[in-house]
C-alpha cells in the first residue's frame, strides 16, 4: 500500500483573520514561486481549516495575500472533494441560483442565507504549476465561489442586501470576537 500523507498533518495552525481585518478586503497577489514555502502554506491552510472545522480556507484568511485556497467539502450528493488550487480563476458560474445557509471561518458563528449559483468551474494550477480544472456542483460549487471571493477581497456578507445584510453585520459586530471600534 502506498504511503499517503494526510493533508495538513505537517502544517501549523495559524491565527485566523476576522471580519474587520484589512487583509480580508485586499485582493490577493498571484503566486510566482512554486517552492517549499508554497507547499508549507498549503499544509498550514489545511491544518488551520481542519482546526476550525471548515470546508474551505483562502490564504488571506491566515494573513497571506496570495491566490491560494484549499477545500475538503462535500457536494449535495455527499461526495467528498479534497484539494487545493493556486492562482485560481472562476471560468464558469451557472445553473440555478440557490439560496443556502452560509458561514465563514473569518466570521465565526455568523451565518446567513446567501444566494450562489449551483455550478462552478475554477481553473488554476497545483503546487507544482501543473494546470488544474475543478468543477463543482451544489454545496461544493458554493465553496469554490466563497473561497474565490476571498481571494478577490470579498466575504459572503458582501453578497447580502437589505435587512439580511444589516442583521448579519449586526450579529458580527456583537460577536465575542468582534474588533471594537
Amino acid at each position: 500500500m502506498p504511503h499517503v500523507t494526510i493533508p495538513g498533518s505537517s502544517g501549523t495552525v495559524r491565527p485566523m483573520r476576522l471580519l474587520g481585518d484589512p487583509e480580508l478586503t485586499a485582493p490577493c497577489r498571484e503566486v510566482t514561486a512554486f517552492d517549499a514555502e508554497l507547499a508549507a502554506l498549503v499544509e498550514d491552510l489545511y491544518a488551520t481549516m481542519y482546526a476550525h472545522d471548515g470546508v474551505g480556507l483562502a490564504a488571506n484568511q491566515i494573513g497571506v495575500p496570495l491566490r491560494v485556497f484549499v477545500w475538503d467539502c462535500p457536494d449535495d450528493e455527499e461526495i467528498r472533494h479534497l484539494g487545493h488550487v493556486v492562482n485560481p480563476r472562476v471560468t464558469h458560474i451557472g445553473g440555478v441560483t440557490v439560496t443556502g445557509h452560509e458561514g465563514c471561518l473569518s466570521l465565526p458563528g455568523v451565518h446567513a442565507p446567501t444566494s450562489r449559483h449551483d455550478e462552478t468551474v475554477v481553473e488554476g494550477v497545483d503546487l507544482h504549476g501543473r494546470p488544474l480544472r475543478v468543477e463543482g456542483t451544489g454545496f461544493f460549487a458554493r465553496c469554490l465561489q466563497h473561497e474565490s471571493d476571498h481571494l478577490d477581497g470579498g466575504v459572503f456578507t458582501d453578497r447580502l442586501t437589505g435587512l439580511r445584510r444589516r442583521w448579519t453585520l449586526r450579529a458580527a459586530r456583537r460577536a465575542p470576537w468582534a474588533v471594537s471600534r
